[in-house]
């Protein structure tokens, strides 16, 4: 080795001594990039983001989210490509090799690496259930199911929606709460097995078979990106959403909630303190540029967001216009009827003109009919994050679109491989590290210990395909995947810059790039990088105690228009109303966000359950009745009432103490 050694402990040089022979390596540089990537990039890019770009003034988002890449992202992938690359070893190893005292950080890594492990492969065993529904004609989701007799729907579907009951019922089959947790759902036991059994082969032979794998995986979504992006930017109401996307919004970046996001959605998104990177790294030559690596990946991970968000939400975009059009019929073909117009005299063009005209001189029997209010802007308002974008509204728009089950095939093709890559990257953060420490007996074959771990984990996993699956779930990915990769991702750069030393630091890194890192580097190092990681967990921590937790239930037997009655347990909730479908003014603003976050939403007020709505009232008036405190209702969020609930055709809210 070169004389830089000696900024090793003896430790680490007698590992290094004795693994740089027998470590296997990445086949070329194509294969490591590209795995990196596929683990960095997962389904928060294409469900997560673009909801935040949306929520958060539009394009004005994109200014905290860079800075907080550029100062907290990059410099954290940079240094876990460094010191596993320079060390050689896993996330325990690693540690270890800098301090036994901090040897803790990898175990944790570890165990985060597992349990997100086990709710992640589940998310993708609903996708494949998905996929395979969709080759049907037609689409499963697209209509209610009748009933025995066969003579109606089933009314628990004609409450709610299609789309709505398809996921909640013949998907999840969910319970009521979560202390009744029903039977395992054979169909998605199946899907899981089927997930888990791609992993494993995947994963058999390690890096080897993984390097082959992620040629597709890796890229493959890229393609159906593209084929989404132009075949969305044709269909109308695209640019409706768009604009709506990216239309700036510098007032909201008063909100210190925007830069709070902004710096979870970046940490997160590049999957860092998960042990995954570290061990991925490990497997290259010394002498490597990790310094270029981490930009690329940085980089290319925050492109594929704003790239995912085009096609995304040219298609919402696309859902919205139609949802305004099928608004605009109802009414018109309602009034049509009621003053005897001829066909084809009222159309959406002259809409406005004949509600005009009859509320000038039939104002009380126009009211009588109590017709919808169509606002695009209120259909544009309509969007989601996490499951509630690709299981539920997603899903709703491929029903409109010509050839629906080539474009259902594809996204879910698209989520799946999307989620394999991540995957990849979980399970290397288990097994390198307890390879790397021999705690396998060397008489049991690497294939065989992969497939244990499958396994075992394949069983444990089973909790999420029983009717309260859903609800553990949901606790998993918010208190796993958060606040213990905050606090792993803290120790991990205190524990490089103050006890292995930056100067020793920017040693190895002179040994192994040829080049000292530069000012930029030693800045984020030392100073901002760790600021900024305690500031999002001292704000988490302090947010987060004001609110209680809570989830969402679905009752079918008072699904309203949507749903549900919130019930105060441990978790955490869905905006009510719209199962998966948060609007801004119900985004918790505390959250932080795993790698596949999404049910973190929930009122800051006490339960409320869905009522049906009756009245000649509009949607506007509903959404702010006679009664309501000022500012309860921003953009959605249901009003506290100070006396009786008032109804409306649609959904209104109503206190549970007023109800009972």
């Amino acid at each position: 080795m070169s004389d830089k050694m000696e900024a090793l402990p003896e430790v680490t040089k007698m590992d290094v001594d004795t693994t740089a022979e027998e470590r296997p390596k990445w086949d070329n540089k194509v294969q490591y990039l590209l795995t990196c990537i596929g683990f960095a990039v997962g389904l928060g890019n294409v469900w997560r983001f673009p909801y935040l770009c949306q929520t958060y003034g539009g394009g004005a988002f994109l200014i905290p989210y860079i800075i907080a890449l550029i100062f907290e992202g990059i410099p954290l992938l940079h240094l876990e490509l460094a010191i596993g690359q320079r060390l050689r070893t896993g996330s325990i190893g690693v540690w270890n090799s800098i301090s036994p005292y901090i040897g803790g950080v990898g175990l944790a890594s570890l165990t985060v690496s597992f349990l997100v492990g086990l709710y992640y492969n589940t998310i993708l065993a609903w996708v494949l259930w998905y996929f395979f529904n969709s080759f049907q004609q037609p689409l499963p989701w697209s209509e209610c199911p009748l009933n025995e007799n066969r003579t109606a729907y089933i009314p628990e579907c004609e409450k709610t929606s299609p789309v709505n009951y398809f996921w909640y019922r013949e998907t999840l089959n969910i319970t009521p709460t979560i202390e009744e947790n029903g039977t395992l759902q054979w169909w998605l036991v199946i899907c899981l097995a089927t997930a888990w059994a791609l992993v494993y082969i995947c994963f058999i032979r390690g890096i080897e078979t993984i390097g082959k794998a992620v040629y597709f995986t890796a890229t493959f979504p890229y393609l159906v990106l593209t084929i989404f992006l132009i075949r969305a930017l044709t269909l109308p109401g695209a640019t409706d959403g768009l604009v709506y996307l990216f239309t700036p919004d510098v007032e909201v970046l008063k909100n210190p909630t925007v830069w709070l996001d902004a710096a979870t959605q970046i940490f997160f998104s590049l999957s860092l303190a998960f042990g995954g990177m570290i061990a991925f790294s490990s497997y290259n030559p010394q002498k490597n540029d990790c310094e270029r690596d981490a930009v690329i990946v940085g980089v290319i991970n925050s492109a594929t967001s704003i790239y995912a968000s085009i096609p995304i939400f040219s298609i919402l975009g696309f859902k919205a216009n139609s949802n305004y059009n099928d608004c605009l019929d109802k009414n018109i073909l309602t009034i049509t009827n009621a003053f005897n117009i001829g066909d084809q005299n009222v159309t959406r063009a002259n809409y406005g003109s004949w509600i005009e005209s009859l509320n000038a001189t039939n104002h009380k029997q126009l009211d009588s009919l109590s017709l919808q209010k169509c606002s695009l802007q209120t259909f544009l308002d309509e969007s989601a994050s996490g499951t509630g974008l690709a299981f539920i509204v997603f899903t709703e728009a491929v029903i409109k679109m010509p050839g629906s089950q080539v474009w259902a095939v594809l996204f879910f093709v698209m989520l799946f491989t999307l989620g394999l890559s991540s995957m990849f990257g979980n399970l290397e953060g288990v097994l390198t590290p307890l390879l790397d420490l021999h705690l396998v007996p060397k008489c049991i074959p690497k294939e065989a210990f992969t497939g244990l771990m499958c396994l075992v984990s394949f069983s444990i996993a089973l909790i999420f395909t029983m009717g309260s699956g859903n609800y553990w779930l949901e606790i998993f990915n918010s208190y796993v995947g958060s606040v213990p990769l905050l606090i792993i991702a803290f120790f991990e750069i205190t524990s490089v810059v103050y006890i292995y030393g930056i100067k020793r630091f920017s040693e190895d890194i002179k040994w192994m790039t040829g080049r000292y890192p530069n000012i930029y580097w030693q800045a984020t190092w030392r100073v901002i990088s760790p600021l900024m990681l305690l500031v999002v967990f001292v704000a988490y921590i302090v947010v987060q105690a004001q609110v209680p937790a809570t989830y969402d239930a679905w009752n079918p037997n008072n699904a309203g228009k949507d749903i549900n009655v919130l019930t105060e347990v441990a978790g955490v909730a869905t905006r009510p109303g719209r199962p998966g479908g948060p609007e801004e003014g119900w985004r918790l603003p505390q959250t932080i966000w795993g790698r596949t976050p999404w049910f973190l939403w929930g009122p800051r007020v006490q339960s409320f359950e869905a009522a049906p709505c009756r009245g000649p009232w509009s949607m506007e008036d509903c959404r702010n009745p006679p009664g309501a405190h000022p500012g309860d209702n921003k953009r959605g969020r249901p009003p506290s009432f100070s006396g009786k609930s008032r109804e409306w055709s649609g959904l209104s809210w109503r206190r549970e103490e007023e109800a009972d």
